[in-house]
């Protein structure tokens, strides 16, 4: 049964344009937000800056990434804004990149540090407090009721301090956040205790406790989720230290190089001390230079090996644990690790161009751009804090003027679910009260409602879990762009691969020379003898078929030299192996998906496909066509006469078949998309077991994108898997582009998705790993709004009537301290699916 793969009609839908000059990017490293409200706050601010088109700024890693127009914006004006309105912010722009990250890091630490020093002091006063109701009168000293005052006017001044004054501060800059809510919980219920304590005849309760445990509750999830959130970033700061530091100079123009020499020069700065080797920052090192890199030593920029030879440690680039052999004419990467031998090697790519900064810059990148689905989150979280105030204000005048009439048995004693430990009075015991004060029920489920809502499990949803993702595919060469791109992973339904290059090794050989020469003015008559690949015998007017096969391929060799493309290498090659001189060609013209001309000479000679040749004019010969099935046939022609055919072949990955089943067993479509003929397509289809409608051939370059806008015009949700020039405008166009590093630069910078490693199956690891990455997204999101929307109601005494349950306060600080944690954790258990 024959099999005809379907070829792309003229009239296509409309290709989606692609901005020719992006606005500039800046980046802040953001101190002082608390939850999503400050995040939210930090936007709102950006954006009011003239010339910011627009903010995104991420609550689990501290940054802030602004979009602004070219030359509109003075980042450090846009950092002291924001540190002059409560959030210490530093631009991560010019030659201090280095540095502004070591600072961030070391200013976090101490954050942290001084986090554990305030719990510390936090539990050791929670202790204390408990043990006054635990031992009673047992311990006089420990129940007495001033003693608590005591341990409450401690906790609020030494730990709770921070979080009180930067709550207030919140609130007068009209940004409240999780810390304004803490804030009036813990003075408030202060506060009240105070009042009781000092005017005992009003028969309130004193609930010294209550702050205690409530900062206490407080700081210790702040604690655990700072830790959790260290350990969510540890992918990227491991990424960050294979930057090398230093490089060492060679001097190209010495006359010999002694690649094993270990010593280092002396600190010198006389014109006459001329060092062999000097010892430089590595991201001062420029294009063209010589390094010696010895064993042991990460290599400081991209290069290639000029002397020596070595194997090298390519794990943190490819996550191959297997060394790799270097020799001379071999490329090597920054960060990547010297094993064996010492060498001298020449830069290539310096500073922020080398492989593990574009590495370092798109994980960034991924982790400050948000997924659609948390938009819904931000705007909660923008009005969350006003909204819980206001529902707390509420909580209270219902209690105080309704509740407590329309119940009045919820004033007898507490429920199950109530911290408190019995009220305190002006004696040294503390004797359980069966009666409260409407007041202060009303009050102590007002200020529930305050300290359980978590604005932190909103703000934390989203950025964590692509924090986690992200590292993951950055330790497995993975390198997804951002939420948005995780979203859209997500909802593919069809996956493209372009064939040449991508399907196949891109490694073209010949295995037909097909001379016709007929009526054309070429000179045959040659003494080059050599042997040829012709599979159909020929003999022409005597002269040798010998001679012909290379007079063919001489004149072919010397057209495709203006070519950058698989075909012309192997063309090429064939010619040098071959041993032939090539001919003198000049003006050389390419017509992407065609092919290319060239005088050789003194004639225009084309050389491409049979459209091309239809279009000059030039008669193909239908009887060559039986012979070059199932391969790639270049036409030469000149002067509108066909000088011959030459049939090349590619070769399948090794892995494309897997990967094909594998994507297909994930409820995908698999498809091919090429320029090459239909009888070449027909026959790599086969080997992959993909049918007719699946092959997309005889695609021009921007018939490419044409091709996957008509997918995506009948619905379906399309990723791009490509390598080539040819098939950025296809990786533009497609919901998802996914670009092989191996490949060229222009369709690196246009994918969504960057695969460093030259393997297909990290196809299906990357849409596995956006999938499992938004299934937690939407995990975190569900518990953030579940918990808020559960756990508000029943802090405002939802239960209470019905069951006589009551959330203390301190309580309720428990819940919302570990909600936040327990969004963190859920991200952190990603790492379980994707174990090496």
């Amino acid at each position: 049964m024959q099999f005809l793969p379907k070829t792309i009609p003229e009239i296509q839908p409309e290709i989606i344009s692609v901005k020719e000059s992006p606005p500039e990017l800046v980046t802040f490293d953001v101190g002082g937000m608390k939850c999503a409200g400050c995040a939210k706050a930090v936007e709102r601010q950006l954006m009011q800056y003239s010339g910011v088109i627009s903010a995104c700024v991420n609550l689990a890693v501290e940054v802030a990434t602004v979009e602004c127009q070219p030359g509109a914006v003075d980042a450090e004006a846009l950092a002291k804004k924001l540190t002059d309105n409560g959030f210490p912010s530093q631009s991560r722009s010019g030659e201090n990149q280095r540095e502004a990250e070591a600072a961030t890091i070391e200013r976090r630490q101490q954050e942290i540090r001084q986090q554990i020093k305030q719990l510390t002091i936090a539990l050791i006063l929670i202790i204390l407090s408990g043990l006054g109701h635990v031992l009673g009168t047992k311990a006089p000293i420990l129940s007495n009721i001033w003693f608590h005052w005591g341990l409450a006017t401690l906790a609020l001044l030494v730990p709770g301090r921070p979080i009180i004054v930067d709550g207030c501060r919140s609130l007068w800059r009209n940004a409240p956040n999780m810390n304004t809510l803490v804030a009036l919980g813990a003075v408030t219920a202060y506060t009240a205790s105070n009042a009781a304590l000092l005017f005992p005849r009003m028969g309130w309760e004193c609930f010294f406790d209550e702050p205690v445990m409530l900062l206490g509750f407080i700081l210790l999830g702040k604690t655990l989720e700072q830790q959790a959130r260290r350990r969510a970033a540890s992918a990227l700061q491991a990424l960050i230290a294979l930057q090398p530091a230093k490089a060492r100079l060679v001097d190209f123009k010495l006359p010999t190089l002694d690649v094993r020499s270990q010593e280092l020069p002396l600190n010198s700065t006389s014109e006459v001390y001329d060092p062999q080797y000097i010892e430089i920052p590595a991201d001062r090192v420029r294009v063209g230079e010589w390094l010696q890199v010895l064993p042991g030593e990460k290599i400081p920029v991209d290069g290639e090996i000029c002397e020596g030879k070595t194997t090298i440690d390519e794990s943190m680039l490819t996550g191959e644990s297997m060394p790799v052999l270097k020799q001379p004419g071999d490329t090597v990467a920054a960060g990547t690790i010297n094993k064996s031998g010492a060498v001298v090697m020449r830069a290539t790519r310096t500073g922020k161009e080398t492989t593990v900064a574009q590495m370092v810059a798109l994980v960034q990148a991924a982790q400050t751009r948000k997924a659609p689905i948390q938009n819904l989150a931000d705007t909660v979280a923008g009005y969350f804090v006003y909204g819980v105030m206001g529902i707390s204000v509420l909580t209270f005048l219902f209690w105080y003027f309704a509740g407590t009439h329309i119940w009045p048995s919820v004033l007898l004693g507490h429920g199950a679910m109530d911290m408190g430990h019995g009220a305190m009075n002006m004696g040294n015991e503390l004797p359980i009260i069966h009666y409260q004060s409407p007041l202060l029920l009303s009050l102590k489920l007002a200020i529930a409602v305050l300290v359980i809502a978590c604005p932190c499990a909103l703000g934390l949803a989203t950025p964590t879990a692509i924090l986690v993702g992200s590292g993951i595919g950055a330790e497995r060469g993975l390198l997804i762009r951002g939420g948005d791109v995780l979203e859209r992973v997500h909802q593919l339904d069809t996956v493209v691969f372009d064939k040449t290059g991508t399907l196949t090794t891109g490694n073209l050989t010949l295995t037909d020379y097909l001379p016709v020469f007929q009526n054309s003015e070429w000179d045959l008559n040659s003494d080059i003898n050599v042997g040829n690949k012709q599979d159909v015998a020929s003999t022409i007017d005597g002269v040798s078929a010998s001679a012909v096969d290379s007079k063919l391929l001489q004149i072919a060799a010397a057209v495709e030299r203006g070519a950058c493309h698989p075909i012309a290498a192997a063309i090429l090659l064939e010619a040098q192996q071959q041993g032939l001189p090539l001919l003198a060609a000049e003006d050389f013209c390419t017509e992407p998906g065609f092919g290319v001309s060239a005088l050789v000479e003194g004639r225009r000679v084309f050389a491409g496909n049979a459209e091309w040749m239809k279009e000059q004019g030039v008669a193909v010969a239908t009887e060559l066509l039986g012979s070059l099935q199932g391969k790639t046939a270049v036409y030469v022609a000149s002067g509108g006469v066909l000088l011959g055919v030459i049939g090349l072949k590619d070769t399948l990955r090794p892995d494309a078949k897997a990967a094909v089943e594998r994507l297909r067993g994930m409820g995908l479509r698999v498809m091919m998309l090429t320029g090459d003929t239909a009888s070449a397509a027909a026959a790599t289809a086969q080997q992959l077991d993909l049918t007719a409608a699946d092959v997309l051939a005889e695609v021009r370059p921007e018939g490419k994108a044409r091709a996957i806008a008509a997918l995506q015009a009948q619905g379906c949700k399309v990723a791009v898997v490509g390598d080539g020039i040819n098939d950025a405008p296809a990786l533009a166009q497609a919901d998802v582009g996914i670009g092989l590093h191996c490949g060229t630069d222009v369709a690196v910078e246009t994918a969504q998705i960057v695969l460093m490693r030259n393997a297909l199956m990290d196809v299906v690891e990357s849409i596995e790993l956006g999938r499992a990455t938004f299934n937690k997204i939407r995990q975190n999101l569900f518990w953030a709004f579940g918990y808020n929307t559960l756990g508000i109601p029943v802090a405002a005494g939802i239960l209470l009537p019905a069951t006589g349950i009551l959330l203390s306060p301190a309580a309720a600080g428990a819940f919302m301290a570990f909600s936040s944690v327990s969004v963190v954790t859920n991200s952190l258990l990603l790492r379980r699916g994707f174990r090496a």
